[in-house]
């Protein structure tokens, strides 16, 4: 079966847009590009002045010194199979309500995570839960729920790989991404 030269054109065409929605942009597991994951001694994902922001790429200088202000531990972990805030994050969490509501157009993503245990379908709900629950506080401290979107990666987005107790307990977590 010979095709029409239009007909080859379009075929190669969406090949080609095939190929291209398929292509990764690089980046690590937490969703960063810097290639850091942030996880090391508990300082959570990223840094204090955002991802890129090193050579003020298009950024006012008061602009860099808000997202300066942004605090530095991004990261709260859970306990196993739990959704319910830890006390020892209630400090965290009150600096990101303080920084949000000081900056009310200032956006936030909460990403909900969790460990390998359960199903896919279960990690997906508690990741969720997870973030709800973050949400529900901030909202509580007064950041308007405008500011706040959820996301949940359950299991696929590890922070850390391993089949111990260590590895669960940093893979159990909302990370704040600004």
């Amino acid at each position: 079966m010979q095709f029409k030269p239009y007909a080859q054109g379009l075929a190669v065409a969406v090949s080609l847009a095939v190929l291209a929605g398929c292509s990764s942009t690089g980046g690590t597991q937490d969703g960063s590009m810097d290639g850091t994951s942030g996880m090391g001694a508990g300082t959570g994902s990223g840094t204090a002045s955002g991802q890129g922001m090193e050579s003020g790429q298009g950024v006012s200088g008061s602009e860099m010194g808000d997202r300066n202000a942004i605090p530095e531990q991004r990261t709260i972990y859970f306990a196993f199979d739990r959704d319910t805030i830890r006390p020892e994050f209630e400090p965290i969490l009150e600096a990101h309500a303080q920084y949000l509501k000081s900056h009310p157009n200032t956006q936030v993503v909460l990403e909900g995570h969790a460990d390998e245990r359960g199903t896919r379908e279960y990690n997906l709900g508690l990741g969720e839960r997870r973030a709800q629950a973050v949400e529900q506080y901030l909202n509580v401290e007064g950041v308007s729920s405008s500011q706040v979107e959820i996301v949940s990666y359950g299991e696929e987005r590890p922070a850390v790989r391993g089949h111990n107790e260590k590895s669960y307990a940093q893979n159990r977590r909302v990370v704040f991404d600004y």
